[in-house]
């Protein structure tokens, strides 16, 4: 029976990532990184946003409910919110989501928040990929497509 069971990186499983960027920092740090030719896994699929305080916890469930094996949430660095605040509710709000995926059954290493500014296009490709390799070590989403909404 154990023989069956199959290793998800002999798998080839290759995880799909839904990023929630930051108009103003973080999406503006991934332009950068395609512009400068910098390379990242293709497996993150970008959705901008205004602020990453106007992520609502239910967008990174359904997200993850729907068939993201992870979610990203990038912001401005803490005091740079053109916002004011918005980045402090987007750190709150993902403190109480970690005791919601635990509920699910859901690691909460599947989500990540990050503050990735304009300038910092490499280290949103270095995020990208350290987060790649996260997920795909922890194979895939075990509640992908089990609910409906």
């Amino acid at each position: 029976m154990n023989e069956e069971k199959k290793d998800t990186k002999k798998d080839g499983f290759e995880p799909k990532i839904v990023g929630f960027l930051c108009n103003w920092c973080s999406y503006a740090g991934a332009d950068l990184a395609g512009t400068s030719r910098i390379q990242y896994p293709p497996n993150i699929r970008i959705i901008r946003v205004m602020c990453s305080g106007s992520v609502d916890s239910m967008y990174i469930l359904r997200a993850l409910l729907e068939g993201a094996d992870g979610v990203f949430v990038g912001g401005c660095h803490p005091g740079d919110c053109h916002y004011i605040d918005g980045n402090y509710k987007a750190r709150r709000r993902m403190v109480l989501l970690e005791n919601i995926l635990g509920t699910l059954g859901l690691e909460k290493e599947r989500v990540w928040l990050r503050w990735i500014s304009a300038s910092e296009g490499q280290k949103f490709a270095d995020t990208m990929k350290e987060m790649t390799e996260a997920i795909r070590n922890l194979g895939p989403n075990p509640i992908a497509g089990h609910w409906n909404l």
